[in-house]
C-alpha cells in the first residue's frame, strides 16, 4: 500500500470514528509513518484519534502533533482539575488508597507515587484522562520491586508463547538488572505489538519495558 493511500485510510477512518471530530485534524503520511496534526477540544478526543489510526493496517509509527484546544469559557482550573482527579483515583477498587499523587499545572496532570502492578498504574491513568479540562497526562507512577525476580524472562517468554496473536519465535527478549525489559522482533500490527506489551506487563517483578518491536507493512 502507498502513503496517498494509506492516507485516504486513516482520513477516511478519523471521518469513521464517531468520538472524534476530524474537521481540525491535519494528516501526513511519509513511508508508513502517520503525522496527525491540528487541535481538537478534549485531550480524551485526542486519544482516540490516535486509537483509530492505530487500527490501520499499513501504519508503522505515529507523530502525535494534535494540540488540545478548550474554549477560555470552558476552562477548567488546576485546583478542581486536581479535586476530580483525585476523586476518580480513590474511588478506583483497583488502586490501592493513598497509594497516588496528582499534581496539576496548566491542565497537565502528573501522576506520581508507588503502586505493586502495571494495570494499576494504567488504571489511575485512564481514570483521570477522561476529565473535562485536562490537556495532558503525566504518569510517573513506579512500580514496587519484587523480592523474586530471577525468573522474569522465562515468565515472559511463557506468557508470549500462550497468546494466540503473538509469534513468540519472532520476538526476543531480554531482562537486565532482573526487572528491565527490552523486547525486539516484528510484528504485523500495532494491535500485536501492544499485545506484546500487555504480555510482558503481565508478569511480576517487571518495572520498565524498552518497545523495540518493528511493524512489518
Amino acid at each position: 500500500m502507498g502513503d496517498k493511500q494509506l492516507r485516504q485510510n486513516v482520513l477516511d477512518e478519523l471521518e469513521f470514528e464517531p468520538s472524534v471530530d476530524a474537521a481540525h485534524i491535519g494528516v501526513a503520511v511519509d513511508d508508513g509513518v502517520v503525522t496527525l496534526s491540528g487541535h481538537v477540544s478534549s485531550y480524551f478526543e485526542k486519544l482516540a484519534a490516535e486509537q483509530a489510526v492505530r487500527k490501520i493496517k499499513g501504519v508503522r509509527a505515529i507523530a502525535q502533533e494534535i494540540e488540545v484546544r478548550y474554549p477560555s469559557d470552558k476552562k477548567t482550573a488546576d485546583d478542581e482539575i486536581a479535586k476530580r482527579a483525585l476523586s476518580v483515583i480513590e474511588w478506583h477498587a483497583m488502586i490501592p488508597q493513598g497509594a497516588v499523587k496528582v499534581t496539576v499545572q496548566k491542565g497537565l496532570v502528573i501522576l506520581a507515587g508507588e503502586v505493586s502492578w502495571q494495570y494499576q498504574k494504567k488504571t489511575a491513568e485512564d481514570a483521570v484522562r477522561k476529565l473535562s479540562g485536562i490537556t495532558g497526562v503525566i504518569n510517573n507512577i513506579s512500580l514496587k520491586p519484587t523480592a523474586s525476580v530471577s525468573d522474569v524472562k522465562k515468565k515472559i517468554e511463557g506468557a508470549l508463547a500462550r497468546h494466540a496473536h503473538i509469534e513468540a519465535d519472532a520476538i526476543r527478549v531480554n531482562v537486565r538488572d532482573g526487572s528491565k525489559v527490552m523486547i525486539e522482533g516484528k510484528v504485523e500490527s500495532w494491535e500485536q505489538r501492544e499485545a506484546v506489551e500487555d504480555a510482558v506487563w503481565s508478569v511480576a517483578g517487571v518495572q520498565s519495558v524498552d518497545d523495540r518491536l518493528t511493524i512489518v507493512r
